[in-house]
């Protein structure tokens, strides 16, 4: 039996020094509040985010975010074909210095996103809505042009300047009813208050990637009605199903304005409009997420209900889902979720353990694993999976709690301390920081002031 309440065990408290932590604040060296020149514009700008502190950030966080969208595609024609057209589009921009990765992730909500340095991930539920490679390149240069602008690493420094930290879009995660238990399950699987990382742009700041956007496509000699194209899409799904691209218009607002400004714009590219899409090669190449489209129809179905609380109609759908595409990996694992989310941890551990014999070197259906163990009064078992977990992925405080939990109930509590112990140097403050502080003091490791 668990020596922690269930409710408190799950319950995921984001405390302002838990993000701080996550987003490396303890490793910045904050000197004078200082202006550096933008690149793109030349002009003086507020910024306490260095360079190289941007790409330390942006690596820290971005596996966990990539994790949590399921992983990176295991098509590697498809991740090559897209990091080809971004690795393209960023070599002509303003900082082409930056390491920059373009992947598709196994989400099937419809989004981009990109992490200070860098970093994009592009969903399958955007890609298998786009029309031609000039409406993938119009999407990824958006993106590389936030990077270019440094829209994040601005934000970063005016909450700094305020004293809120690096906490970009900080919310706080802390009520404890049933499903907000199992909702947190999937941020800590992989998440890691990662996404907390991706800003919330400004309409200017869209405005300002719109324009950049645009300018890196032609210099690479796409057809700039692309972008068009691209707010046209998105523009017609806001208005068909607004679910499908909820998130996408949380991170980027779209608005008839910026639609109308694009347009306007072809007339400076007029010579470039000639230019080819790219039609066919860009539906040659994600061939296979079209043949699998009603299943990720039945995916974003599903996590829409689960998000929701109907765990039993987003049961439906994945099902659904998972007889036309057994094997696919997102479906598998937002199935063990969902089971967990209805406390059916057979059926919670069956789905993840056939998650990882599809994609092993994933890391978020091992969480689920250690989970749906730690549920089940097996913590011998769920300690390996937590084990597992994070010798693909490290960095999850998370982990490290839960394996501290799966070693108490094992009575090692020599080995819990020292987990817990590991827990406090990440996050000092928060319910879970709380009970192991408790534990430490009870056996004696921590003396009581």
């Amino acid at each position: 039996m668990f020596h922690l309440p269930q409710e408190r065990i799950y319950q995921r408290a984001m405390t302002r020094r838990d993000f701080l932590w996550l987003t490396s604040l303890t490793t910045l060296t904050l000197m004078t509040t200082d202006c550096a020149v933008n690149p793109v514009t030349g002009q003086r700008q507020l910024m306490l985010v260095s360079e190289s502190q941007e790409v330390a950030i942006d690596q820290e966080n971005a596996p966990h975010q990539f994790s949590a969208d399921y992983g990176t595609v295991q098509n590697s024609a498809l991740n090559n074909y897209i990091n080809q057209v971004g690795q393209g589009l960023a070599a002509r921009s303003h900082r082409p210095q930056m390491p920059y990765s373009f992947q598709a992730v196994n989400a099937t909500y419809a989004n981009a996103y990109t992490f200070p340095a860098g970093s994009v991930g592009v969903t399958r539920g955007i890609l298998v809505t786009l029309n031609n490679e000039a409406e993938l390149a119009a999407l990824l240069s958006h993106e590389i042009a936030h990077v270019n602008a440094r829209h994040t690493a601005e934000q970063m420094s005016k909450n700094l300047a305020i004293g809120l930290g690096l906490a970009v879009g900080l919310a706080y995660i802390s009520t404890s009813d049933k499903y907000q238990k199992y909702s947190d399950i999937a941020a800590i699987a992989g998440q890691v208050g990662a996404s907390l990382l991706l800003a919330r742009y400004s309409r200017d700041n869209e405005r300002e990637a719109d324009a950049l956007g645009m300018e890196y496509m032609t210099r690479l000699g796409y057809n700039p009605t692309g972008m068009v194209g691209l707010m046209e899409l998105l523009i017609s799904f806001s208005k068909q199903q607004p679910g499908f691209i909820e998130t996408m218009f949380a991170s980027h607002p779209m608005s008839q304005e910026r639609y109308q400004n694009a347009r306007q714009r072809l007339t400076a590219y007029r010579s470039s409009t000639a230019q080819n899409l790219q039609t066919e090669r860009y539906q040659d190449q994600i061939a296979d997420l079209r043949r699998i489209k009603s299943t990720l129809n039945s995916l974003q179905n599903g996590d829409e209900l689960f998000n929701q609380k109907r765990y039993s109609e987003a049961e439906v759908q994945f099902k659904t889902a998972l007889r036309q595409t057994p094997n696919d990996y997102a479906g598998l694992v937002m199935m063990a979720k969902c089971q967990l989310a209805q406390e059916k941890t057979r059926e919670a551990y069956k789905y993840a353990k056939k998650a990882q014999s599809i994609y092993p070197k994933e890391a978020q259906a091992y969480h689920i694993e250690g989970l749906s163990l730690l549920e089940g009064e097996q913590p011998e078992k769920a300690y390996e999976a937590f084990h597992t977990y994070e010798q693909r992925l490290p960095g999850n405080p998370n982990t490290v709690f839960f394996k501290a939990i799966s070693l108490e109930n094992m009575q090692d509590k020599k080995g819990a301390a020292q987990e817990y112990s590991r827990y406090l140097d990440k996050v000092p403050e928060g319910e879970q920081a709380t009970h192991a502080r408790q534990r430490l003091k009870t056996w004696g490791y921590l003396k009581t002031p």
